[in-house]
């Protein structure tokens, strides 16, 4: 029996997850092997959501370990969603297991398309996700996400999410009027965005995806400062000088102890819907040459396509609107590679741990 085991584990060994980038017994995910007699149950436990990915893990494991010809094999295939570890010196927000930053270095490089798009495809693959538009002076998932309108509080103090798609979500957008300007100095942008993350009823959420404004600002240090943050997602375009202002992104969290799970390249090709022609338009290669520079993950590329654009503008996004198509399944691909490269640090026990008190007696 323990051989038997032995030779199931070498051929688990053998195989590399596409999103987990190593093979689900170094990744933990190995639960159990059951032997008894000719049969054979494998049970398997990732720690990243894997509504649309179980059955094709099933059949992978399934064709691995017939090469055994070990008679009946059942596999079964589940998740758990597991707080990480986040910056030292935080302390973790309740009801939320994981908070995700989605940053970028400049403006325009489709990092809040990225972040809704993101969520979705998250939620679609079977946990609870909300979204916080951290961007104070230009919030824009409450037109991305079709959440206008003031959030309910129910004492006057904390407020509801507003819900999207069965998404939770929050921005400053829903408390002001979309075309008010916030002229805003610094510490009252980050008093801002403080008190909307720690102020909202969030529920139950495995992770919480944050809108980053672009840049590497106030807002963006109060958030790894004070905010317990499991992981990073830089995106970007091609184009060198997109780049440039995403390696000054990527560097912050580094200084910060924020781990970086990826970069998401952004409008990397464009296909004429006329004719099929594929062009370059921003450049060609920019992302993965930054991910082998810096050695992190490339999580995955998206293309220049006007459906994309048009149903960020419509608070339709691509992912929730056109769930089957290639885009909303790239999407996934980056969410689960997002979610999976997470499952592989360190949990998070903080919250496990017993609060002191000191009396006097």
């Amino acid at each position: 029996m323990e051989n038997l085991k032995t030779k199931i584990e070498e051929k688990l060994r053998q195989d590399i997850d596409p999103y987990l980038g190593t093979d689900l017994i170094s990744a933990g995910a190995l639960s159990a092997i059951d032997i008894d007699n000719d049969s054979v149950t494998v049970i398997i436990e990732v720690g990243f959501p894997i509504k649309k990915y179980a059955n094709s893990l099933k059949s992978r494991i399934e064709r691995l370990l017939k090469e055994l010809s070990i008679g009946s094999i059942t596999i079964e295939v589940s998740s758990k969603i597991l707080s990480r570890e986040v910056q030292k010196g935080t302390k973790p927000l309740k009801e939320v297991k994981n908070i995700i930053a989605v940053a970028s270095g400049k403006g325009g490089v489709g990092k809040s398309t990225t972040t809704a798009n993101l969520a979705l495809a998250l939620q679609q693959e079977g946990c609870n996700v909300g979204v916080l538009d951290a961007d104070i002076y230009g919030p824009s998932q409450t037109r991305m996400l079709a959440t206008q309108g003031r959030p309910e509080s129910k004492d006057g103090k904390s407020m509801e999410p507003k819900l999207s798609y069965q998404l939770q979500t929050m921005s400053i957008g829903n408390l002001v009027e979309e075309d008010t300007p916030m002229i805003w100095r610094g510490p009252m942008a980050t008093g801002a965005l403080e008190q909307l993350i720690n102020d909202t009823n969030w529920s139950n959420l495995d992770y919480l995806i944050v809108d980053l404004p672009p840049g590497t600002g106030d807002i963006q240090l109060t958030l790894c400062q004070k905010i317990p943050v499991s992981g990073a997602v830089i995106v970007t375009t091609p184009q060198d000088i997109a780049l440039l202002d995403a390696r000054k992104g990527l560097k912050m969290f580094e200084k910060v102890n924020v781990p970086v799970l990826g970069i998401v390249e952004n409008m990397s090709v464009h296909i004429c819907s006329a004719c099929g022609h594929v062009e370059h338009i921003f450049g060609e290669g920019g992302g993965d040459s930054m991910a082998k520079q810096y050695e992190v993950d490339m999580l995955g590329s998206l293309p220049l396509d006007m459906s994309i654009r048009e149903g960020a503008d419509n608070g339709r996004p691509t992912v929730a609107i056109d769930p089957d198509s290639k885009i909303a399944d790239s999407y996934r691909e980056i969410a689960r590679k997002v979610s999976a490269r997470l499952s592989l640090r360190a949990r998070d026990f903080s919250a496990k741990f017993p609060k002191i008190v000191i009396e006097n007696s």
